[in-house]
């Protein structure tokens, strides 16, 4: 890469004293119908109640999700704090059960016929994870979930199944970062038949355990494994956990999901690709 070409410039010190102090962001009141959007998740709804200190948004489609009151918003794409009305009749509580994904529970409505479309996600801890926080969504809006067994199988999947506009797949695959095998792999899918009808997508992780939020499992954060070592191996190893076969990393794995209760112990990272994925597959 060139002199002209690294955007960060060779010195991280440089002209710091010169930089624009850190803008505070307007803080709003969180009144009822003022329609705001989730940075960390994309989510954009209005303002339609509260539970304690967290904010119910709801969205177009109907579906509402609880957020801490705070910083971490926008309104028309400038960066506001939201905090409670001052007239007490303004913020009212709302008793509505929801799902674990954070959506309204519909009570008594049955689960649709499957849709054609799918979601795909690399492998069986992926898929186990998303059932347990949108699988009660998921069977109301009809949609699948399967899992690859790795992202190389992902062209040879897409061609069996023919993607179409009442096909359409949506998928998550691990560690996505630029230039990546899994980023060359996308490019090539929606280079190809029915790339359109095709949308994939990515979280950081290493691996979809990482999605968790470490403080579930009494951590501050995920141990770093070396590169040398298979990741979910050095995760038990430096936990204490048993991890001689697959039999001990299934159990780890299962210690760890059983930790997940609601949409709230994920990472927004994960949380907005799924959401992204599901908008796809049921647009």
């Amino acid at each position: 890469m060139g002199e002209t070409d690294d955007p960060y410039g060779s010195d991280v010190l440089a002209d710091f004293g010169r930089r624009a102090p850190k803008v505070q962001p307007t803080v709003v009141e969180a009144v009822r119908d003022l329609v705001v959007e989730e940075v960390a998740t994309g989510f954009v709804g209005a303002v339609v109640g509260y539970e304690g200190r967290l904010l119910r948004l709801e969205d177009r489609r109907g579906s509402v999700r609880l957020f801490p009151i705070g910083p971490g918003f926008l309104i028309d794409g400038n960066p506001v704090a939201l905090r409670l009305p001052r007239a007490p009749d303004a913020a009212p509580q709302f008793g509505a059960q929801r799902t674990a994904s954070g959506s309204v529970a519909a009570h008594n409505q049955r689960a649709r016929v499957a849709r054609a479309s799918r979601i795909f996600v690399e492998g069986r801890h992926d898929a186990e994870l998303v059932e347990k926080v949108w699988g009660s969504d998921l069977r109301i809006e009809g949609v699948v979930v399967e899992y690859l067994e790795g992202v190389d199988n992902l062209e040879d999947i897409l061609r069996d199944f023919q993607p179409a506009g009442d096909r359409r797949v949506g998928v998550l695959v691990d560690h996505w970062v630029s230039g990546s095998k899994e980023s060359r792999i996308a490019e090539a899918v929606a280079a190809g038949p029915g790339g359109e009808f095709v949308l994939v997508v990515g979280h950081p992780f290493v691996d979809v355990w990482q999605a968790v939020k470490p403080s579930r499992v009494g951590l501050d954060a995920w141990p770093e494994v070396p590169r040398s070592v298979e990741w979910k191996h050095g995760i038990c190893e430096a936990l204490g956990w048993p991890h001689a076969d697959q039999a001990d990393i299934a159990a780890a794995w299962q210690r760890i999901l059983g930790t997940v209760r609601t949409y709230a112990d994920l990472e927004p990272a994960l949380l907005g690709r799924v959401e992204q994925l599901i908008d796809f597959v049921t647009d």
